[in-house]
């Protein structure tokens, strides 16, 4: 009696089974997903700070399963476009420069614009647009206006450079257990009541072992901008890491931190809203990039007409900090 109830009771659950996997697979419908093609896009870099010309370089997007060597880079730099940049009472279009024919004299600046080194530039072939006039430097408080007209299209940009906030004072202080290393701190006071934006950059000035400045251009972290949406109106103490340390064989150990002696110099910017979200949602990209679980990103823009990128205004302060406790 036991033997025959077993086996019902066996007989009932593999019934039971097969009427489970025919409905799941009932249920199972093939899902196809249109991914849609590759379109090419024009790319704009356009920056504009306190004391300098406005720089422009316009590019066009790469497909994701294009080469990625150098020529390929260089030849996606669009020519022959007409730029333009006015602050509300001067317009002036920009010329177009090329890093393997500059003129002379103005190589120490377009490096400096450009992040590379200067003895590099001729050795590559980046065309970018700029003035030279004095009409059209960056003044805090004004807002600047720019017109591309570039392959058939119109594309136009705003960007303001805002009243710059110094820093209270900056120090260096050893971490932890390590003497002769720290980070590089700073007191800021927020201004309360409004928006602010930020940006930290940082170079090192003190010589190397062939009697030259450590750094030539100043240098970003991988989170260099940041904004006051918890600090709003307060006063308080905050440290950046020294960039430079994660490509130059520093052991880990000392990844980040600045060797007592150095000499630094702070580059501390501000920006507006939309160069700020611009900025923040870049670097968390490029933080990100290659994680297969990272929520994507779509990168917000400034710039009318369909393209990509940015105009961005900066208002720099400068402070120079030695390295000492």
């Amino acid at each position: 009696m036991e033997q025959l109830t077993f086996r019902g009771m066996k007989r009932k659950h593999l019934v039971y089974v097969l009427c489970c996997l025919f409905t799941l697979s009932a249920c199972t419908k093939e899902v196809e997903i249109d991914i849609p093609g590759y379109e090419e896009q024009i790319v704009i870099d356009g920056r504009i700070e306190t004391g300098y010309p406005p720089i422009v370089l316009i590019s066009k997007s790469k497909d994701i399963y294009a080469p990625t060597d150098l020529n390929a880079f260089l030849s996606g730099f669009v020519s022959g476009a007409t730029v333009t940049v006015s602050n509300g009472t001067t317009t002036v279009t920009l010329i177009e420069i090329c890093t393997d024919n500059l003129p002379p004299g103005t190589e120490p600046f377009v490096a400096a614009m450009l992040g590379i080194d200067e003895n590099d530039l001729s050795s590559v072939h980046i065309c970018g647009y700029t003035s030279f006039d004095p009409q059209i430097f960056g003044e805090v408080g004004k807002t600047y206006d720019l017109t591309i007209l570039a392959e058939g299209q119109t594309f136009t940009a705003s960007t303001k450079i805002v009243e710059p906030t110094s820093f209270n004072s900056v120090f260096w202080k050893p971490d932890g257990n390590l003497a002769n290393y720290g980070y590089s701190w700073a007191n800021l006071s927020d201004i309360p009541g409004q928006y602010d934006a930020y940006m930290w950059e940082v170079k090192r000035i003190n010589k190397d072992a062939s009697g030259n400045e450590k750094d030539a251009n100043f240098k970003k972290n991988w989170s260099p901008v940041f904004d006051d949406e918890f600090f709003d109106g307060l006063t308080f103490d905050f440290f950046y890491d020294n960039p430079f340390t994660y490509d130059d064989g520093t052991p880990d150990e000392y990844a980040g931190l600045f060797p007592q002696g150095d000499t630094i110099v702070i580059k501390f910017s501000k920006m507006d809203d939309k160069v700020f979200e611009f900025m923040e949602k870049k670097f968390t990209q490029l933080g990100t990039a290659g994680n297969p679980f990272a929520t994507p990103t779509n990168i917000p823009t400034n710039i009318t007409g369909g393209a990509l990128g940015i105009w961005a205004g900066y208002s720099p302060t400068f402070d120079t900090l030695a390295c000492q406790p």
